[in-house]
């Protein structure tokens, strides 16, 4: 791997030998507020606001790290999701008519995405969560997904990082097809066993080969087809574990990592193009 350094007051980035790159987007985090130019927080999924999604589960501490938390509000335990751009299964539908017509599409209003990107290195810098009642995770969705069955069309969903146990990474998922019956998988790699006490770097090449994944600039497994064309945006999440239970109620393992003050940091996000494909 290639050490870049964008800053000697900052951690270079890990990039994949053989390639120029060029650096296109990145946030590094500087600062005391969260730049919202770059970033909004994905609050509700598949049409419906998700009650534990909130706005304000992440700070700046002023040392180029966003800080994500959980914490308790109206009984629920809440952590936040930052996204550079939309999916437009999302948003919550409103009712409305069609003409004089009692009838509406089931899509809630568009939005302008902040940041979409094709091809490229997409890589993050982080301290992973040291409990086991929340998950993170870094990753890529496109706007369009599961619009229809060609996953180049659009787009498919790229698990970077996930991480739902104590210092394990779970294998780099790509999902497609949508969210429903039609939904694909494919997945490779995986690790155990990170010191959560130090930053990590997880990183994925993607081009028209595929998907290579990276973990602190080793090759973690590479995923030929299918690749997505559309341009896709990031996201960087938390979540309570239980919420997705039949039940939607947190784990008892969340109301520990709520009594011990848990967070995720993120160092940097940034985003490279290879020079040579352009």
């Amino acid at each position: 791997m290639q050490e870049i350094y964008l800053n000697p007051e900052h951690a270079p980035s890990l990039l994949p030998d053989g390639t120029k790159w060029t650096l296109v987007w990145n946030d590094e985090f500087d600062g005391t507020e969260l730049d919202r130019t770059k970033w909004d927080y994905r609050l509700s999924m598949m049409g419906k606001r998700h009650p534990t999604w909130v706005d304000d589960g992440v700070s700046l501490d002023g040392n180029s790290n966003a800080v994500f938390r959980i914490y308790e509000k109206d009984g629920e335990i809440c952590s936040s999701q930052l996204q550079t751009g939309y999916n437009y299964m999302d948003t919550i539908v409103e009712k409305s008519k069609f003409g004089a017509d009692d009838l509406q599409w089931p899509i809630g209003p568009l939005h302008q995405n902040k940041f979409t990107h094709g091809f490229g290195y997409y890589e993050c810098r982080c301290k992973l969560q040291e409990t086991e009642g929340w998950w993170s995770a870094f990753w890529l969705q496109s706007p369009i997904i599961g619009c229809c069955l060609d996953p180049k069309i659009a787009g498919i969903e790229v698990d970077v990082m996930e991480c739902f146990h104590h210092g394990a990474i779970a294998p780099h998922n790509l999902f497609f097809g949508g969210y429903g019956k039609d939904m694909q998988n494919r997945h490779v790699g995986g690790v155990k066993g990170l010191d959560t006490s130090v930053y990590h770097v997880f990183g994925v090449n993607w081009n028209a080969q595929g998907y290579t994944f990276y973990i602190d600039g080793q090759e973690d497994g590479h995923i030929e087809a299918p690749v997505s064309h559309q341009e896709q945006f990031i996201l960087i999440s938390t979540e309570v574990q239980g919420y997705r239970r039949e039940d939607h109620r947190p784990s008892s393992e969340a109301y520990q990592t709520l009594k011990a003050g848990d967070r995720f940091l993120v160092d940097y996000v940034r985003v490279y193009d290879a020079v040579n494909e352009k």
